[in-house]
């Protein structure tokens, strides 16, 4: 160390001493000398890139003093420049909580490569399902298994429940019998019934060997349910309380219950003939004296769904009220499931990217993109796209049959009336598809909308319309010296003019009225409108041109 940087060192003047510093070799001497107080703060001035050279030339006590000491988000900046090799070396010699903080996917892999399981059994052991879903999703065939056993019981099953469909059926074959019953009696019956429904014959059947007959029954009964009910995604592992109960048997009963049961803060209160009649929350009977009745405390104005409403709704139900758990009930009202929060989030995902696809003519598929080969992508997209060609026909006939009598000038104005009736049309389209999927409008408001969108595409269109007769008048015919007289420019901003209020009440009325016909507003409207706005806007401005112009 120079005397230079250790006069700036005693002036804890950090950024200058770094910039003495030319050589990782240097930079690391300089470290190994520094008192304690002095290593962080150093490090810190040392630009990432060059740091992450210095850090594998560190012993290893001082490359765990370093890497315990900066922040996660320092600690992420250097080691995106330190190689995967290097990092497996470190996270070697380093102990459990500091490789937990460095250990990324590519390192746990590499380790897994290397066979190195005496650091990977901790390592993984302590890291959230999430986490450790993403790596076995992205882990090859063969070292599935190998992941797999090395992970506790408890967290290998909430891990199985996160990882992707292809890559949890390519483990179950991969898994023994004893090893299948493990997962089967660790995973709630919810998440039993979705992996029953998405596995292939063979392996479902291997699944419900493992089961035993009371979860086979349960899971029998919630198969029965119509694909898109509250009923199949409800779980049947909730808390069920009598009204006579006392607040300290009902924490007997959580004590007794809670870990097969999928949700304790919000329990349930039914009679005898197990008839929905309250709900109790874990905080309701924390603040209860022990020896107070569950009827004396519970809410009995409680939010319920039954088994067929609409599993959509159910979960904006939770979302709008806020809740953790919403009870199912049947048409007794008898309390037969719960549906949770977490559950309803997946159902509200799944929903959304559904409609997402839809509206821009993609027949939905619930794979990751990566995962989707190119025919089931191809296939997923391709009877839209036909359906639209054939019905562009009718724009290529509107055109063909006025194109003789319309000038040159007029003909290069097409595109720009078409682009903009099209774009809002689906301005209004995708704001009512919005509103109908989130319940904020039904067909009885079609008036409603219909006068909102006149008066909004009035603005739109005029401001459109001044815009247009401007750029034609100083854009086109000023700066580019097209043949735009004051009469052309003004037939084609009254066309555009008409073309904006017709796109925007064919945009908001043809959502309407395909959800009153039953259909999926988001499946069937968005596609047609920009055909439908094109066809009559063209006939429009060729209407208006031939009239005004001869």
């Amino acid at each position: 160390m120079t005397d230079e940087i250790k006069l700036f060192l005693q002036q804890k003047n950090y950024q200058e001493a770094a910039a003495l510093v030319k050589k990782p070799e240097e930079a690391a001497s300089v470290l190994s000398e520094l008192p304690e107080a002095d290593v962080i703060p150093f490090c810190r001035a040392l630009e990432s890139d060059f740091f992450a050279d210095v850090l594998v030339l560190l012993d290893t006590p001082l490359q765990q003093k370093i890497l315990s000491g900066l922040h996660d988000d320092e600690l992420e900046e250097v080691m995106e420049d330190v190689s995967v090799d290097d990092t497996v070396d470190i996270i070697e010699e380093m102990p459990e909580e500091v490789a937990r903080r460095i250990a990324e996917e590519e390192e746990i892999l590499a380790l897994l490569e290397e066979k190195k399981f005496s650091v990977l059994k901790p390592l993984l052991s302590s890291m959230n399902e999430i986490d450790l879903a993403e790596i076995f999703d992205s882990a090859k065939e063969e070292d599935l298994p190998i992941l797999f056993r090395i992970l506790p019981k408890d967290l290998a099953a909430q891990m199985f429940v996160e990882i992707d469909r292809d890559t949890q059926e390519k483990l179950l074959k991969k898994l023994n019998d004893k090893e299948i019953k493990e997962v089967m009696d660790e995973l709630f019956l919810d998440d039993t019934v979705d992996l029953v429904e998405e596995m292939p014959a063979n392996v479902v059947k291997r699944l419900l060997a493992q089961s035993d007959s009371e979860t086979r029954a349960y899971i029998n009964e919630l198969l029965k349910y119509p694909k898109d009910s509250a009923g199949s995604i409800m779980t049947i592992e909730f808390v069920r309380f009598l009204p006579n109960m006392t607040v300290e048997e009902a924490f007997s009963r959580i004590r007794a219950q809670a870990i097969d049961k999928e949700t304790i803060y919000t329990c349930y209160v039914t009679n005898e003939k197990s008839e929905l009649i309250g709900m109790v929350t874990a905080k309701d009977l924390m603040l209860a004296d022990p020896k107070a009745l569950i009827s004396e405390i519970m809410e009995d104005n409680v939010i319920y769904c039954e088994t067929l409403d609409d599993r959509e709704e159910v979960a904006r139900t939770i979302s709008d009220y806020g809740f953790l758990a919403i009870p199912i009930v049947d048409r007794e009202r008898r309390l037969v499931g719960i549906v949770t929060v977490d559950d309803a989030m997946d159902v509200i995902e799944e929903e959304t990217t559904e409609d997402i696809e839809r509206m821009v003519g993609i027949v939905p598929d619930n794979k990751p993109y990566l995962k989707t080969s190119v025919f089931s992508i191809w296939k997923n997209r391709v009877p839209w796209l036909l359906i639209l060609l054939v019905s562009a026909t009718f724009t290529g006939l509107i055109l063909n049959k006025f194109e003789q009598m319309l000038s040159t000038v007029l003909i290069a104005c097409v595109p720009m009336l078409m682009d903009t009736g099209g774009n809002s049309g689906s301005q209004a389209s995708v704001t009512v598809i919005r509103s109908l999927a989130l319940g904020e409008l039904t067909t009885k408001d079609t008036l409603k909308v219909v006068w909102k969108e006149f008066r909004v595409s009035i603005l739109l269109a005029l401001t459109l319309a001044v815009a247009c007769f401007a750029k034609l008048q100083l854009i086109d015919r000023l700066i580019f010296h097209f043949d735009y007289t004051l009469a052309v420019s003004a037939v084609v901003s009254l066309a555009l003019f008409c073309t904006v209020i017709l796109a925007k009440l064919v945009g908001c009325l043809l959502p309407l009225g395909v959800k009153k016909v039953g259909l999926d507003p988001a499946a069937v409207a968005s596609p047609f409108i920009t055909t439908i706005v094109d066809a009559v806007s063209l006939i429009l401005f060729c209407g208006l041109s031939i009239a005004i112009l001869g």
